[in-house]
């Protein structure tokens, strides 16, 4: 391909500072003979400024234009002022999480827009390259959100995570040992509270107790493991991902009705509809409730809360494949690279991503073949 439009529009969502390309990433794609359209004030937030943007090469638009390039990066899904922005001839590459969604697949298919998900981009040794440093950044917040909502002054237990001489620490409940959950227990014990990691695979529990000789609890998951770890817990971080699919619910209302009065939960998986029953998304504006006595925790976009750090690491890793896309198109680049193809979530109206197809319940469409009729 020729040279492309890069448009790196400004995120607003609630309270997301985040930007989908750093100055760094700009001078990436500027070399390869590309326009990157970045759009005022874009990366403010991020403490990234339009100067640092322009010397990187980047030229420094209004909305209109970063939304009007070939290729459009982002963070976050597409908000509903945003979706009248959406065409067909557009390819989009940003956090998806359609299962969680439904409304943006919705206007995405109607628009026609070929849209790639983060999210799905899987390696085949079963890895999702571009989810895991937000997984990460997520990961290590987790703990420290819920030591802030245990203190009695916002609402909680009036429980310090790490306990004090002569007095026991806080326990610390973790479900699912991915990316997310590895990283909530490994803070969370440096933060010396008791923690307990539950996980179907053994494998994975067998890895983190190698790596933490014992420091962290680990269980192997069930619905009785899951129900006597909660009603002992002061603090429960759901971790739970299905690649593109709906979280599993693994903690139910009754399980949480049972939790003691002023404990926490901190429910990561929202993005993907949550795993704790009593789950509705919140904000970073407004970002607990209260549901039997116990504090909610479940805003979309936790990484959002530390923009500088999360925009670094998020481009650190997509920046390859937006090169990739720039260079080949999007078809050519698929094409070529099988985690890529993953990645395509919906072509010309039709959902691509069995595992998405599968949560919103239609069928899905290879787009490998959608391509070819272009």
């Amino acid at each position: 391909m020729g040279r492309v439009l890069v448009g790196v529009p400004a995120e607003v969502k609630d309270a997301e500072r985040r930007v989908a390309l750093t100055p760094e990433g700009a001078r990436e794609l500027t070399a390869h003979g590309h326009r990157v359209l970045v759009e005022r004030g874009a990366g403010e937030g991020s403490a990234l400024g339009d100067d640092d943007y322009a010397a990187a090469g980047a030229e420094l638009v209004d909305v209109d234009a970063a939304w009007g390039a070939e290729l459009v990066v982002k963070v976050k899904e597409p908000q509903p002022q945003e979706y009248a922005r959406l065409r067909d001839d557009l390819v989009l590459l940003t956090f998806l999480h359609l299962a969680a969604y439904p409304a943006v697949a919705e206007a995405l298919l109607a628009a026609g827009t070929t849209a790639l998900a983060y999210e799905t981009v899987q390696l085949a040794s079963g890895e999702l390259p571009l989810l895991a440093p937000m997984s990460e950044v997520a990961g290590r917040m987790a703990p420290q959100i819920g030591a802030h909502w245990l203190e009695a002054e916002n609402g909680g237990r009036g429980v310090l995570l790490g306990g004090a001489p002569g007095v026991r620490p806080a326990r610390v409940v973790v479900l699912g040992a991915g990316n997310v959950g590895w990283n909530a227990a490994w803070i969370a014990a440096g933060m010396e509270a008791e923690v307990v990691l539950l996980d179907k695979r053994v494998d994975r529990l067998r890895w983190v107790d190698q790596i933490h000789k014992g420091r962290i609890m680990t269980i192997g998951s069930n619905r009785g493991a899951v129900e006597r770890a909660v009603a002992e817990a002061d603090l429960v971080i759901g971790a739970v991902l299905v690649p593109g699919g709906r979280a599993p619910v693994v903690v139910t209302e009754a399980m949480v009705a049972g939790m003691k009065r002023g404990s926490v939960v901190v429910d990561v998986a929202i993005d993907q509809g949550g795993c704790i029953e009593t789950i509705r998304e919140t904000t970073h504006t407004d970002p607990v409730y209260t549901c039997h006595e116990v504090l909610h925790y479940a805003v979309g976009n936790i990484p959002g809360a530390v923009p500088h750090t999360s925009t670094y690491a998020l481009t650190n890793v997509t920046l390859p494949y937006v090169v990739e896309l720039a260079q080949w198109g999007v078809a050519q680049a698929v094409a070529a690279d099988p985690a890529l193809l993953g990645g395509v979530n919906v072509v010309s109206g039709q959902v691509t991503n069995a595992v998405v197809a599968e949560a919103l319940g239609c069928s899905a469409t290879e787009p490998l073949a959608l391509f070819a009729r272009e």
